[in-house]
């Protein structure tokens, strides 16, 4: 229903235009061309650019008369009847209408080629008959063309177009029976966003018409744009017939913005007024990119003065060549027998003369109608528009193939077949033919042809001219990566001066590798700053948008552009504080071998057996293993050292805790046992002594057993101390097991401080029980300082610390107590004689 109404509203609309009064119609007779033919075709163009009324048909354009596509459509015509392949013995007809650039004109032609233009003598079937063509040619402009496939796409008419580039036009829903020999502009704006992307701007200004050609072109522009990265600070748009306020309003917007490629979505005939007011405000400096609306247009090139296109960069038709055409359309004398007021205004605006004086003042120079064409140079005898001259042809020729094949022609041609657009319509469709150039023609599903385009820079030669060189290929038919195919010998313009470098057009400038980018707030997605990736994080491209972390075991580099393996760090002998405190652990084994070796030797003098000597040389063996296991803290941690490490400390340091407590106790039992009536002695007799010695050494055992067989130490990396580094050390295992260790020799550390300290005014002049006093507040105080310099300590320091510690209360131990003995052996062998060991008061 819907579909019928709108048919019948369409069928109205033709039947008002053709039944309404001649001033509103206008003299359409006046620019036709008209040839009787077993077949007819439509054409629609605009041989003008404007059309006041039916008073005053026409205004003189700028530009010379815009004849050219009926020429070619007419040369087709012409090959295809003097041919006996293709429809032998079926003549085609034409009949042309001009348009005069306005659209509404544009449906009213269309719909007179439909229904006929006899005004006076309408008959009462004029709008359910036949049409009076079976295809319409034209129009160039995209919105006309819209406008009329709207009006006779109901009837199923087929129309081709040879220059209309709107991607709407492929919605085959709007415009069923529109069909075109040129690309659609969503390819076109397509391979635009590509080639300023493959050219490095990223940020554009842009300038179109403000017709469905400009509008949709540069949506679909726009929407790619932003998928590659691109973004526009502006985009105007602009229609020949608005204000000069409008223009200057444009300039200003160009003028203020900071990018420096303009991609200009426009029309020749936008341009041409647009390009005045750029040429009067010096509006130089730019990096043009163009569509094929205007890059290969020689006029455009003419028009600039002022040079301000030179170096544009954009897309066009492939070059064409058709031959016999260029000879075809200088011999315009054949026109005078089909429309001589045509040809008049041709042959006047081709030679610049006049047949007829003109009343005004200006005297003209006088046609003679002999003049030679071929010694003229304008837009007539320009062939740069050839490859749209080629899309007229190719489409005439389609029509030509679709009419074969209904007409089931051979040697001849069924002429009693009924033609019906509808069939002609689907036959259309169909086609699929090389032309005589050796170009394949057919349309796709949307009605289109393949897509393809050559990239075109506008160079100019040392001696001024212009050339429009052919720099690359857009085949929008090969795979995504391989479509676009431009050289690197591309003249462009920048402040004024041709250079081969490339143009920089860019918000920001592109974020190099140990950066990232961060979007400036409420600007466009090109405008971004760049900030230095933070320690640990790298970047290693440019324009990053995120900076990525380094593993576990790597780090950054001062660069932030690649990560690097961390140092791995433990103490070391090679470094200083290793060697140092290795110096200091060998220094405390040989003096400690060296007081052995002195006891030895006194062994038999009264202040050695005085001293419990047998717990002494124990004593000195656990000192020694106290100063050895301080090494097995330094080197690289492996397993075994991380085991070894904190059990052998655990039990030297108990077996030489246990030893002085031992000789502590032997002291106060000594002097307890010369009190009358006490025999305290045979309680802590020698046997006593050891048995006490192994106990207390057998229960650190059973805890280190304990803690090896839980949760042993092992070794770890450690990354949390330092950014940059690892720290190779030993993991505790179980806290529990540790503290349990370094517990045990605490309590018998203050155990025998405390039996020592009630032992130190016991009357002996080498009373060994101060000697062991101060040893423990020296082994009490390290210790104690010891838990939180190990906590607070980072990495190696750590171990460090309990070195240090280790080696402090052994060489406490090994000062206080054995130096003192050693000085009067060594130095004052008069006093080491049992009378100077005996005090007031001692036991005799």
């Amino acid at each position: 229903m819907i579909d019928g109404a709108k048919t019948f509203l369409l069928t109205l609309i033709g039947c008002l235009f053709l039944t309404g009064n001649s001033e509103f119609l206008g003299d359409l007779e006046d620019a036709q061309l008209i040839k009787k033919g077993d077949i007819m075709l439509g054409g629609v163009f605009s041989f003008h650019s404007s059309w006041r009324n039916s008073q005053d048909d026409y205004e003189q354009k700028p530009r010379q008369l815009d004849f050219q596509f009926a020429q070619a459509m007419l040369f087709a015509i012409e090959e295809i009847n003097n041919s006996s392949d293709l429809l032998p013995g079926v003549t085609l007809g034409y009949k042309m209408y001009d348009a005069c650039g306005f659209i509404a004109r544009s449906v009213k032609v269309a719909l007179t080629l439909l229904n006929g233009n006899d005004i006076e003598a309408l008959p009462a079937d004029a709008c359910t008959r036949p049409a009076q063509v079976q295809v319409i040619m034209g129009e160039t402009s995209s919105s006309p063309s819209a406008a009329i496939a709207t009006a006779v796409g109901p009837f199923h008419i087929p129309m081709i177009s040879h220059f209309s580039t709107c991607a709407c036009l492929s919605d085959k829903t709007k415009y069923p029976s529109f069909l075109r020999t040129i690309p659609s502009d969503y390819y076109q704006s397509r391979a635009l966003a590509h080639l300023v992307k493959h050219l490095g701007w990223t940020w554009i200004g842009a300038v179109r018409s403000n017709d469905d050609y400009g509008n949709n072109g540069m949506a679909t522009f726009t929407d790619t744009a932003e998928q590659l990265g691109i973004c526009l600070e502006y985009s105007v748009s602009f229609f020949r017939t608005d204000p000069p306020d409008k223009i200057h309003k444009i300039i200003e917007v160009i003028k203020s913005s900071n990018s420096k490629v303009v991609v200009a979505f426009l029309s020749h005939m936008d341009l041409d007024v647009l390009l005045n007011e750029f040429s009067v405000n010096n509006l130089t400096g730019y990096q043009w990119v163009g569509t094929e609306g205007w890059m290969f247009d020689s006029q455009i090139a003419a028009m600039d003065k002022n040079r301000i296109l030179d170096g544009a960069i954009g897309l066009s038709i492939p070059k064409a060549h058709v031959s016999g055409l260029r000879e075809f359309m200088f011999n315009v004398k054949p026109l005078n027998s089909s429309n001589s007021e045509l040809f008049t205004q041709l042959w006047e605006a081709l030679f610049s003369c006049k047949f007829k004086q003109s009343n005004s003042a200006e005297i003209q120079k006088k046609c003679t109608g002999e003049e030679d064409i071929t010694t003229v140079e304008n837009s007539f005898t320009d062939m740069s528009l050839m490859p749209i001259f080629y899309n007229v042809y190719k489409g005439v020729y389609a029509v030509a193939h679709a009419l074969h094949e209904i007409l089931n022609c051979n040697k001849t041609c069924d002429i009693n077949v009924q033609l019906d657009p509808y069939t002609i319509l689907q036959h259309l469709q169909r086609i699929h033919f090389k032309t005589k150039e050796g170009d394949e023609v057919y349309f796709n599903e949307n009605g289109d042809p393949p897509a393809k385009y050559e990239i075109i820079n506008w160079q100019r030669s040392e001696d001024g001219i212009l050339n429009f060189a052919a720099v690359g290929l857009y085949d929008a038919s090969l795979p995504a990566d391989k479509q676009l195919n431009s050289s690197q010998s591309v003249v462009f313009l920048s402040l004024d001066c041709i250079f081969m470098q490339l143009p920089v057009s860019v918000c920001s400038e592109k974020c190099p590798p140990g950066t990232q980018k961060v979007l400036q707030k409420g600007r466009p997605v090109c405008c971004f700053d760049c900030i230095r990736c933070a320690e640990g994080e790298i970047s290693n491209s440019t324009d990053s948008v995120t900076c990525v972390r380094c593993p576990l075991e790597s780090w950054s580099n001062e660069n932030r552009t690649a990560c690097i393996k961390k140092e791995a760090e433990f103490l070391s002998y090679k470094e200083i504080m290793g060697s140092l405190l290795t110096a200091a652990s060998l220094f405390g084994t040989c003096v400690t071998v060296a007081v052995a070796v002195i006891f030895i030797k006194y062994r038999k003098t009264p202040l050695v057996r005085a001293n419990n000597s047998e717990l002494s040389f124990l004593l000195l063996f656990s000192l020694k293993l106290c100063f050895l296991c301080s090494l097995t803290f330094i080197g690289q941690p492996s397993e075994w050292s991380c085991m070894l490490r904190h059990t052998a400390f655990g039990i030297t340091f108990v077996l030489c805790i246990s030893c002085v407590l031992g000789k502590t106790i032997v002291v106060l039992m000594a002097f307890k046992a010369t009190l009358p009536g006490r025999n305290v002695m045979k309680w802590f007799g020698p046997t006593q002594q050891r048995v006490s010695v192994l106990g207390f050494t057998l229960i650190q055992v059973i805890i280190c057993i304990l803690w090896l067989s839980i949760s042993p130490p092992f070794p770890s990396k450690n990354f949390k101390e330092f950014k940059d580094k690892i720290i190779l050390e030993c993991s505790l295992g179980s806290a529990v097991g540790f503290w349990a260790v370094l517990g045990y020799i605490g309590l018998l550390a203050m155990l025998c401080f405390i039996c020592a300290f009630l032992a130190r005014k016991l009357p002996d002049n080498f009373n060994e029980a101060k000697f062991i006093t101060f040893s423990m507040l020296i082994f009490c105080a390290v210790w104690i300082t010891f838990i939180p310099a190990y906590v607070s300590s980072p990495g190696k320091f750590s171990v460090a610390v309990e070195i240090f510690a280790i080696l402090a209360s052994s060489f406490g131990l090994l000062f206080c107590i054995f130096i003192p003995k050693c000085y009067i052996m060594l130095l004052k062998p008069e006093k080491n004689t049992k009378k100077n060991m005996m005090g007031k008061g001692a036991p005799k």
